[in-house]
């Protein structure tokens, strides 16, 4: 199947300043893919070359297979954008600004009052459809983008820094919505089904990557690194991640643990606490468990662990960085 984003080798320069550099990545259809990286790394570059906002200077972006400079009317109704941050109009209401970016789209007025109704309730907005838009809070404002995004089946949704701003409480919300968008089957006008939507999400909170499909991490314009969480975790790594406690745990023990197959590292990360990194985990820990058994090691805890995303992030840009100065 083909790809519905495809970047290759792009290049953004704005006079000498270097926005993007040699960026290649691929979004495949009914996927969430998260672009992360912090302030000022090429987020909204990027999401603006694929809209045909910017043109690249070296390279090439298609979406659907298209230059998106290129798109017909009927290429952009494709294509679903929240902003990241509010635009919609603060002295009409919730109802009003959605029946007005219906309008825009050309729906009727019997597609638009299903849409709208579906849409309030996905969003949980039903009880503020009256309430003007300027009045309602920072998190309701963002669940009215995304329904207005959503308004006319649109089979990509861009969503730029979409959690930006809101509590932790309502970010989890909004990524649970974000799942189940990605899972639900569009409907055509005539009850036709028009496939799973793909969602092109960028972030700058960390372990927002664990709820995607794919993630591209960028920094300072580069591509750090790209695949799925796990894939992430294990380059960050270089393996799988098992951790042992034990009082008694010298460097001979260490040395021992270095020369089981499958171990591809370790790191005491306390005095009497390991990370070892190998191949597979499942495998491996019940070797590494017996070898120091054989040892006369008494363990107090073994397990099989996850960095959490935000060591994983680090440890990428860190590794990207290393790579760079040779």
């Amino acid at each position: 199947m083909a790809p519905v984003i495809e970047v290759s080798q792009v290049n953004k320069v704005f006079g000498e300043q270097v926005a993007l550099r040699d960026v290649s990545l691929r979004v495949e259809p009914g996927e969430i893919f998260c672009l992360l990286g912090p302030s000022g790394s090429g987020k909204t570059t990027l999401i603006r070359l694929l809209n045909g906002v910017y043109f690249p200077t070296q390279g090439r972006v298609t979406v659907f297979g298209k230059e998106p400079a290129r798109f017909s009317r009927q290429d952009r109704e494709q294509i679903g954008y929240m902003p990241q941050m509010f635009v919609l109009y603060p002295n009409l209401s919730v109802a009003e600004n959605l029946n007005f970016i219906a309008s825009i789209y050309g729906l009727s007025w019997r597609d638009r009052r299903q849409r709208l109704s579906r849409l309030l309730e996905l969003v949980n907005l039903t009880e503020h459809q009256r309430s003007l838009a300027g009045n309602i809070s920072g998190g309701m404002k963002r669940r009215l983008e995304l329904a207005c995004a959503l308004l006319h089946e649109p089979a990509l949704v861009y969503m730029d820094e979409p959690t930006a701003g809101i509590d932790p409480i309502l970010r989890a919300s909004l990524w649970k919505e974000f799942r189940s968008l990605r899972d639900e089957e569009r409907i055509g006008p005539q009850g036709e089904s028009l496939g799973r939507r793909t969602l092109f999400v960028t972030t700058q909170y960390v372990n927002e990557a664990d709820s995607c499909d794919k993630v591209a991490i960028v920094a300072k314009g580069e591509l750090v690194a790209l695949g799925t969480p796990q894939e992430l975790r294990a380059q960050a790594l270089g393996g799988e991640a098992i951790e042992i406690t034990a009082d008694r745990m010298t460097r001979q023990h260490m040395t021992i643990l270095q020369d089981i197959p499958g171990v591809k590292g370790i790191e005491r990360l306390k005095f009497d606490q390991l990370r070892i990194a190998v191949d597979d985990a499942q495998t491996r820990l019940p070797l590494i468990v017996q070898t120091l058994y054989e040892q006369g090691l008494d363990l107090d805890s073994v397990d099989i662990v996850e960095l959490k995303f935000d060591e994983v992030f680090v440890r990428l840009i860190e590794q990207h960085e290393k790579e760079k100065q040779g």
